[in-house]
């Protein structure tokens, strides 16, 4: 199950009644569940696999939201981190980032990885495009939904 699936997961219990659900596909089960009025998604997994595990971030985001930089009104483009983690540019602090600004990218490539829970997940392109701009630094940490990358679609 890929990161864009989960999201339509999240979505759909914050935009129903429902409180929990819980998918199974193959060896890995997704269980979503809100408590009280925040939503606190949660992911079970195998041990072999590399899995995301969405948090959604408390509302109050205090410094974060003031250092961010300025993001076009076009939030079509702009590719937001889809958990609480640390960036990381790179697959090793001596590799090559995986973008920069006026990379080209396909969908399903790898344009960052975020660690969260000690887990590495990759953030891949959910379309073609060129890389306008990267909003975040390398090793700095995440708030959920903060931008990451202005994409502009092919």
């Amino acid at each position: 199950m890929d990161i864009s699936e989960i999201r339509k997961l999240i979505r759909l219990v914050q935009q129903s009644d429902v409180t929990e659900i819980e998918v199974t596909e193959g060896e890995s089960t997704v269980r979503i569940s809100r408590q009280g009025m925040a939503a606190a998604p949660m992911m079970a997994q195998q041990p072999a696999m590399m899995a995301a595990a969405p948090v959604m971030a408390a509302p109050a985001q205090q410094a974060t939201a003031a250092e961010a930089p300025p993001v076009e009104e076009d939030t079509e483009n702009v590719v937001t981190s889809p958990m609480v983690g640390t960036f990381y540019a790179a697959s090793s602090p001596d590799d090559d980032p995986f973008v920069s600004a006026g990379t080209s990218v396909k969908k399903g490539d790898v344009l960052c990885i975020v660690e969260a829970m000690k887990l590495m997940n990759e953030i891949e392109a959910e379309y073609d495009g060129t890389v306008e701009k990267v909003l975040v630094k390398n090793a700095e940490p995440l708030e959920y939904g903060q931008p990451l990358f202005v994409i502009t679609p092919a």
